[in-house]
């Protein structure tokens, strides 16, 4: 049972659903009245809802990563779009499609690592393509890596999304190809395939696309490099110099310190890998964002994360599309 799908709720929508609860906040308004705030998602999108009547007993009634049944109102509150609740009632696990609620990469998994692979042939260097494809035809890692999500909130944040970022991170190495001088093609083509294989275990499955421990203690960057170092060791006679450089090209993918980069790029092949990791991530979640909830209007609301609105365009070149 589904009835009213993110992106299609509009203001003043009288909304009817089951909905994922992904957060679940108690909160005080500035008049000082209590308030349940909730996010609530489906496989289209998230937007925020609140509880204002009988918010104590209305809170024991569900948790966080429970389904729940409402009727709501959308309403527009500091430019963002919300839903006033007004009744709420838990929902049953067993009566859920999940395939309501599980946002999904736009194209089949088999496919896009059959391109991954077919692209990774196209590296010369023989211990750089061992390694790659020590990872590529490992059974164990490829089950969460098909199915695990690039990011939980900026990018690619659905099934599949890690493969999907990675191979747009790859096919993009391959668009520049030749295009700078002095660079090691094999060893940036390499990188770009590597440097996120750490989200595997940063990133549990389930429908919240939540944290391990060890993603919350440790992060993908330092699991990655335990992964290929793990990888390495298993390949006799791996050049110790060609270990430093792709272990360093994981390490300096995210750039800058505050981007939670342990060290920054000190390589050609590492700076560009940054860069067009950075420019899929961010470009990716920009569209995304503009797309969402079907939004109307030139301007979205407020990007906390990029800190601004995005302009979206005129109605009509918006309703004629690519």
């Amino acid at each position: 049972m589904k009835r009213d799908f993110v992106e299609r709720i509009k203001e003043n929508d009288q909304v009817k659903g089951v909905f994922l609860v992904k957060e679940k906040v108690m909160a005080t308004s500035k008049e000082g009245a209590p308030f349940l705030k909730v996010k609530l998602a489906d496989r289209t999108g998230e937007i925020e809802g609140r509880v204002w009547e009988g918010v104590e007993e209305t809170s024991k009634l569900f948790k966080r990563g429970d389904f729940i049944f409402i009727e709501a109102q959308a309403v527009t509150f500091q430019d963002r779009l919300q839903l006033r609740i007004i009744t709420l009632e838990p929902y049953p696990l067993e009566e859920v499609d999940l395939e309501d609620f599980l946002p999904k990469s736009p194209r089949p998994p088999e496919e896009m690592l059959e391109e991954l692979r077919r692209i990774a042939l196209k590296i010369r260097e023989p211990f750089l393509f061992r390694l790659v494809f020590s990872f590529l035809e490992d059974g164990d890692f490829l089950r969460p890596f098909i199915k695990a999500p690039a990011s939980r909130r900026l990018h690619h944040a659905r099934i599949g999304g890690l493969l999907e970022h990675t191979l747009s991170v790859v096919k993009l190495v391959e668009r520049i190809r030749g295009h700078y001088e002095g660079v090691d093609w094999d060893l940036l083509l390499a990188g770009a395939i590597l440097h996120d294989v750490g989200k595997v275990r940063e990133l549990g499955e389930g429908l919240l696309f939540d944290y391990t421990d060890e993603g919350r203690l440790l992060g993908h960057i330092l699991l990655g490099l335990e992964m290929v170092q793990e990888k390495i060791s298993s390949i006799p006679g791996f050049p110790e110099d060609l270990a430093m450089l792709i272990k360093h090209l994981i390490a300096s993918h995210h750039g800058q310190y505050e981007w939670g980069s342990p060290k920054r790029p000190k390589t050609l092949e590492a700076e560009l890998l940054h860069q067009l990791d950075n420019l899929d991530a961010k470009v990716t979640g920009i569209a995304e964002f503009i797309r969402r909830r079907g939004q109307e209007g030139e301007w979205t609301e407020y990007h906390r994360l990029f800190e601004r609105f995005f302009y979206r365009g005129k109605e009509e070149s918006l309703r004629e599309g690519p």
